[in-house]
């Protein structure tokens, strides 16, 4: 993913959850997974999708019940 599509689906997230403190690492290898942040917290990752000459983004979102307390 480029830092250009990574900026835009920040800036997407950060208009339709209505907040700032989202945002959207661009990872230092390539391999890496893009990783999504709440201010400090880690909260997923960011996996671009091309099928079928179609693109999309998926931000799978982890809740540990450890958390939840």
């Amino acid at each position: 993913m480029t830092p250009t599509e990574i900026a835009k689906v920040q800036s997407y997230l950060r208009r339709t959850l209505d907040t700032d403190v989202i945002s959207i690492q661009v990872p230092s290898k390539k391999s890496a997974p893009v990783e999504v942040y709440a201010q400090d917290e880690f909260i997923g990752v960011l996996h671009r999708d091309d099928e079928d000459g179609e693109v999309s983004y998926d931000l799978h979102i982890s809740v540990l019940a450890e958390d939840l307390t």
